[in-house]
């Protein structure tokens, strides 16, 4: 099974939506505190509807106790800082997608400890005038990367 892990969620309709998703796809959901919120937040519960109940989540202390509890199962952390593009990687069914919090992404320590090519990016355009680099919301890079890590196991 697939498992959409979160480091630090901070935002409650993200983590919402992402609850929803994994409902929906059979993916089971890691969630690695602190979290910017309680679970019990009206706002994660109305962007996750009743899905919560549906969706296999634990929540984890921190991440050394998620990384354990993962053993040895291939850990593909998503960053806006790494080079290998998230479609060119042969997901497994028992893969880890690893996500940072909204404002500030993985921790550089924790994609140090992983390969390289562990490090996944998805590709976005730069517009010449923006002032930094963009980035998708939470949910979206979630979405993209669950449905074509599942849809490489036949949505099985």
């Amino acid at each position: 099974m697939l498992t959409v892990a979160l480091f630090e969620p901070e935002i409650p309709p993200n983590t919402g939506n992402i609850i929803r998703l994994a409902a929906n796809t059979g993916a089971h959901l890691a969630l690695i505190e602190p979290l910017g919120f309680e679970l019990t937040d009206v706002r994660l519960r109305r962007a996750g509807l009743d899905y919560r109940a549906l969706a296999t989540t634990t929540v984890y202390p921190d991440f050394p106790t998620f990384r354990a509890a993962v053993g040895q199962r291939r850990l593909l952390a998503f960053s806006t800082r790494a080079t290998r593009r998230y479609d060119t990687v042969c997901y497994r069914a028992d893969d880890v997608l690893l996500f940072g919090p909204e404002t500030r992404g993985l921790p550089e320590a924790i994609l140090e400890a992983l390969p390289i090519d562990h490090r996944l990016r998805i590709p976005m355009h730069r517009h010449p005038d923006a002032k930094r680099a963009p980035s998708l919301n939470l949910g979206n890079a979630v979405s993209i990367a669950l449905y074509e890590a599942w849809r490489q196991q036949d949505f099985s």
